[in-house]
C-alpha cells in the first residue's frame, strides 16, 4: 500500500459502499424497493469491513414493482408487500452513521443513490449529508481506455466474478466495494493520488444537502 492508504485522513474515513434497486413510476422519482451498505476502514493500512446493512423496501402504492423490475431483481410484489416502508429503512440506516464520524459514501454512478438518498432527506438527515465517491470517474481516470464503464465491464476488467444475485442490492454492494478496492490498489501502486483530497478531487460528488441554496435576486 502506498502514500493514499497512508494518509491521515483517508485512514480516519469510513468509506460506506451503497446500492438501491428502484421502480420508477411514471411522473415521479425512482422509488427505492431495497437498499443494501457495506462500511469499509483502513485505519491501518489493511482494510476491514466496519459492518454492513440490507433490507428490503415496501414501495408507496403510486410506485408498483413492474414486471421489468422483477425480470431485473427477481423481486416481486408479493415479496415487498411485507417490507418496511421507506421511512423506517432509511431511518434505522441513518443512526447507524455515528454523530461527528467521517464518512463517505461509494457507488456506481453515485447519480442515482444521490437522488435517492435526497428525495428520502427528512428520514435520513445524518446519512444525506454524506459526500460521495463514484467509482466510474475513479475508473475512467484510473483504467482510461475502456469501452465503457459499466459495472459488468470493471467486474470483467479487475477479473472480479459475477454474483449470482446480480442486481440485487446486497450483491451489487459486495462487487462495488471489489472494484473500488482494486481501483484504489491501482492508485497505490501508480502513485496517481497522494491522499483523500486528491481522491475526492477525481471522483467526489457533493450531496445535494450539501449544496447551497441560492436566494432570488431579490428576496426582501
Amino acid at each position: 500500500m502506498g502514500s493514499l492508504t497512508d494518509d491521515p485522513d483517508f485512514r480516519a474515513t469510513t468509506f460506506v459502499v451503497i446500492d438501491f434497486e428502484t421502480t420508477t413510476p411514471t411522473g415521479y422519482p425512482a422509488q427505492p424497493i431495497e437498499v443494501a451498505a457495506l462500511a469499509l476502514r483502513c485505519p491501518d493500512g489493511a482494510w476491514t469491513e466496519a459492518g454492513r446493512s440490507t433490507s428490503l423496501i415496501r414501495p408507496p402504492a403510486f410506485a408498483p414493482v413492474t414486471p421489468a423490475d422483477t425480470a431485473q431483481t427477481g423481486l416481486t410484489a408479493a415479496e415487498l408487500a411485507g417490507a418496511p416502508d421507506v421511512a423506517h429503512v432509511m431511518g434505522a440506516l441513518d443512526r447507524r452513521f455515528t454523530p461527528g464520524g467521517r464518512y463517505l459514501l461509494v457507488a456506481q454512478h453515485a447519480a442515482t443513490e444521490a437522488n435517492v438518498i435526497h428525495n428520502a432527506r427528512e428520514h435520513c438527515p445524518a446519512l444525506s449529508r454524506v459526500d460521495f465517491l463514484d467509482t466510474i470517474p475513479l475508473a475512467k481516470y484510473l483504467v482510461p481506455g475502456l469501452a465503457n464503464y459499466k459495472l459488468d465491464t470493471l467486474l470483467a476488467h479487475f477479473a472480479i466474478a459475477q454474483p449470482a444475485a446480480r442486481h440485487r442490492a446486497y450483491a451489487d454492494v459486495d462487487v462495488t466495494a471489489q472494484v473500488f478496492l482494486r481501483l484504489l490498489g491501482a492508485a497505490d501502486d501508480a502513485a496517481q493520488l497522494a491522499d483523500l483530497a486528491a481522491l475526492v478531487k477525481v471522483a467526489g460528488r457533493t450531496a445535494k444537502s450539501n449544496i447551497p441554496v441560492q436566494g432570488g435576486l431579490f428576496n426582501i
